[in-house]
């Protein structure tokens, strides 16, 4: 587990007394950052990294008290959080901070934390900084609400100074806050409805966007915050002092995402390359296909502006110790340049190194959110879940799924699921979903159902694609990352019908996958079906379509971030 508090500090260090113990201050600004154990903290400390700022641990209570600016990210549930801060002894150091009016930016559940009460977790008590409650989304979109939204400013903040306004932000959640007091209310975004996605009593500043994972757009609200000498300023500066207010009355869209996906596999000669298969299969002449560095490419398809980038580890390295696994290296360097969402997939289950360390799914993906990652991608462990949940048909509280979920919310657990068609005569030929199809089989068959495989591929298992994603996402999955043996690596585009059946029969949102060869392909996608993004691999990788040509083809025709 990583300390819990972290500092970011500036000029000269000395020693001072603090309640008859001594506690480390600096000269100028301290800035406290509080990680109270849960989610991708990394990700907040390399983007202030990246603005200059140096960071160092702070450990106690008494080191919020000390600091001149707190920042608070907050992912995962809200009954864990507060229940931690509590074991910790820092509720009430906080709400004196808070309670004094000091400079703070909180993020997420760092905004949930200033309320009442929440939703996700009833008899459990927030802070009670701000009068209100935090909801769950009722909206018949699909939730959590994932991707990239606009701001719509109720008033000014020097955190917005060098926007205009048109950027969207990223969002990852399944609760919003509603204030009692709408006064503190800094900026709402559409989602079904229209919901507070920020608001600032006196020097409080709090956000469901995360700044660190919004790209150059959120690192300027990070940078205000961290720089601005007046954030305690009174909430009626005038706009005329060239602040930012966007409250035109028009409504925030959710972009489409587009979503750059790595397969990271280490090649015959033990160097860790990102590959492409075709219909899963990444050898090429004998050799395993190399396109490039994972850091490397990463960071290329950040500057073309993906959305969020994926990487599926197709090795598993089974026998490394967690410390040890190469995907965590990776995950550390991309995350120092990279600040956009970043999914991990592949061996996230429980298992045993070659030292005898047993190891459980949650600490696997714990290890991960601390390296960087903010959703983890299970593949193989799904179908198995799944399985063993139809055969009981009851909930054991004990898979990756359900743990994972559990402590970092549903948002975070995302399923990768690799189906192929298998053709059927009929619509009652198997007790399976079946879909009438526009693509007949092998013998003209006009059914079809798509059998879940394992094993990258290699071995199907008596389970279709629609009752794994639904039974995932009562479990506690929060989208579903949909894949298509039968089109990947054919550039012939989605399969439209595979995704369509799998949206409409979930509430979560889908991420398209496997076949694309064209900008016109994500348009069918975004067009003919719901899905909220769509991924690709191979196509990127070989540069034959640009991540910045799919999207000037799609821009005035979907929407999408800029």
């Amino acid at each position: 587990m990583l300390p819990f508090f972290w500092s970011v500090v500036s000029c000269h260090l000395f020693v001072a007394s603090c309640n008859g113990q001594m506690t480390i201050k600096y000269g100028g600004t301290m800035i406290a950052l509080l990680d109270y154990g849960a989610g991708n903290v990394r990700s907040v400390i390399n983007a202030i990294e990246s603005l200059g700022e140096k960071v160092r641990i702070v450990r106690t209570g008494e080191d919020i008290l000390s600091a001149e600016k707190l920042v608070f990210p907050g992912v995962g549930a809200f009954g864990n959080m507060m229940n931690i801060l509590d074991e910790k002894n820092f509720t009430e150091p906080l709400k004196a901070y808070l309670s004094e009016n000091r400079p703070f930016l909180g993020i997420c559940l760092g905004l949930h934390a200033l309320f009442e009460d929440s939703d996700e977790a009833p008899g459990v008590s927030g802070l009670g900084i701000i009068p209100g409650s935090v909801k769950r989304f009722v909206t018949d979109l699909a939730v959590p609400h994932i991707g990239w939204n606009g701001l719509s400013i109720r008033q000014p903040s020097q955190v917005f100074n060098g926007l205009s306004g048109d950027e969207k932000f990223y969002f990852v959640h399944s609760y919003h806050v509603a204030p009692k007091d709408d006064t503190f209310v800094l900026t709402t975004t559409d989602y079904g409805y229209e919901f507070v996605s920020g608001i600032r009593k006196g020097s409080i500043i709090a956000t469901q966007f995360h700044p660190e994972k919004s790209g150059a757009a959120g690192l300027m609200i990070l940078k205000n915050f961290l720089e601005s000498s007046v954030v305690s300023s009174p909430l009626s500066v005038a706009a005329g002092n060239g602040l930012l207010t966007t409250d035109n009355g028009q409504r925030t869209h959710l972009a489409k995402r587009i979503i750059a996906c790595l397969d990271v596999r280490s090649n015959d000669q033990g160097d860790l390359v990102v590959t492409k298969g075709d219909q899963y299969d990444v050898r090429e002449k004998g050799d395993v296909r190399n396109l490039g560095k994972p850091v490397e490419l990463a960071r290329r398809y950040y500057e073309e502006g993906a959305d969020e980038i994926t990487f599926l580890n197709i090795t598993g390295f089974r026998d490394f110790p967690l410390e040890d696994m190469p995907m965590i290296k990776v995950l550390k360097q991309t995350s120092e340049n990279v600040f956009v969402p970043l999914t991990i997939g592949g061996g996230i289950r429980d298992y045993t190194d070659k030292n005898g360390r047993k190891y459980s799914a949650l600490e696997v993906a714990a290890e991960y959110f601390r390296s960087g990652a903010d959703k983890i991608s299970i593949g193989s462990d799904a179908v198995l879940i799944v399985e063993d949940f139809l055969e009981t048909g009851r909930k054991t509280g004990k898979s990756s799924i359900e743990e994972i979920s559990r402590v970092y919310g549903n948002q975070a657990v995302v399923i990768s699921v690799d189906p192929r068609r298998v053709y059927v005569g009929s619509r009652d030929a198997v007790s399976h979903h079946v879909i009438e199809t526009s693509v007949p089989g092998p013998d003209g068959e006009r059914y079809c159902w798509y059998q879940c495989t394992i094993k990258g591929g290699r071995e199907g298992r008596p389970l279709d694609a629609i009752t794994l994603a639904q039974v995932c996402e009562k479990l506690g999955a929060g989208e579903i990352l949909l894949n298509c043996i039968d089109r990947d690596g054919t550039n012939t585009g989605f399969d439209i019908e595979l995704i369509r059946a799998v949206k409409d029969a979930v509430s979560i949102p889908v991420i398209a996958s496997s076949g694309a060869g064209s900008a016109e392909h994500f348009f069918e996608v975004f067009t003919k079906t719901d899905a909220e993004s769509a991924l690709a691999a191979g196509i990127f990788h070989r540069r034959e379509i640009p991540i910045g040509d799919v999207k000037n083809y799609l821009k005035g025709k979907v929407e999408i971030r800029a």
